[in-house]
């Protein structure tokens, strides 16, 4: 990708294409056909297991409205304790929040590319795949990449356990 074919995707998608491109990712977003608003539907479309799903979940950091975004395994569920443990005190984000915070819509929230910087956690979790699809700003838009690439692409975001335990 060069970066003339960037002006025919949506906004969003444009956002995270320049991202990914900058930080010399090898792999841009891919537009599908159907819609990938949840992890099960983006598993579903792309042929793999729920848990390789990178969901982009935000939170609004209560202390100084700041978002935080979690970056999770699609077959696990935030544990907000943990979270709010690891960056203070957290609450629910709304649509309108996250759309002026990330400039991105839930069920297309990426990873990267966002309006206003977040507070990056990565749930620990991901790391049992290779590779990870992660949303691209659009809801029919997505991104493979290695787990280990996540915290570069984010900034250096850490790596926690910010998961409810599984059950056995």
């Amino acid at each position: 990708m060069c970066g003339s074919e960037l002006h025919s995707l949506p906004d969003g998608v444009q956002r995270v294409a320049r991202h990914l491109l900058d930080a010399g990712h090898p792999h841009a977003p891919r537009m599908l056909d159907a819609s990938c608003r949840t992890a099960q539907e983006a598993a579903d479309v792309l042929g793999v297991a729920v848990g390789q799903i990178a969901k982009s979940i935000i939170f609004r950091r209560k202390a100084d409205d700041v978002a935080v975004l979690v970056v999770t395994s699609g077959d696990r569920r935030v544990d907000e304790k943990k979270v709010d443990a690891l960056v203070g005190k957290t609450g629910r984000a709304d649509a309108d929040f996250v759309k002026a915070r990330t400039g991105f819509s839930i069920g297309g929230v990426s990873p990267v590319g966002h309006v206003t910087k977040p507070v990056v956690l990565i749930d620990a979790e991901l790391f049992r795949f290779d590779t990870v699809w992660a949303a691209a700003g659009h809801p029919h838009a997505v991104f493979p990449l290695r787990p280990q690439d996540l915290s570069a692409l984010t900034g250096g975001a850490p790596v926690a356990d910010v998961v409810q335990a599984v059950a056995a």
